[in-house]
């Protein structure tokens, strides 16, 4: 048995490929299947948020973190 991919035949490079075809189709599936808890929130179901700004702050900054 060779221990390098360079040297390796041709039998070996196919494995190499069908095995990580394989590897490749598992996650995909697992991936597609996964299920969340719950896809309906409470957002959802009364709509879409609104978020106004409201007044700036009249100064920002902190006091009293004096480093020396």
């Amino acid at each position: 048995m060779d221990s390098t991919l360079h040297r390796a035949g041709s039998a070996t490079h196919l494995k190499i490929v069908l095995v990580s075809l394989v590897a490749a189709a598992v996650v995909v599936a697992v991936g597609i299947n996964a299920r969340t808890s719950g896809t309906d929130t409470a957002a959802s179901a009364i709509g879409p948020a609104v978020v106004k700004a409201g007044q700036p702050p009249a100064f920002a900054g902190k006091e009293g973190a004096t480093v020396r």
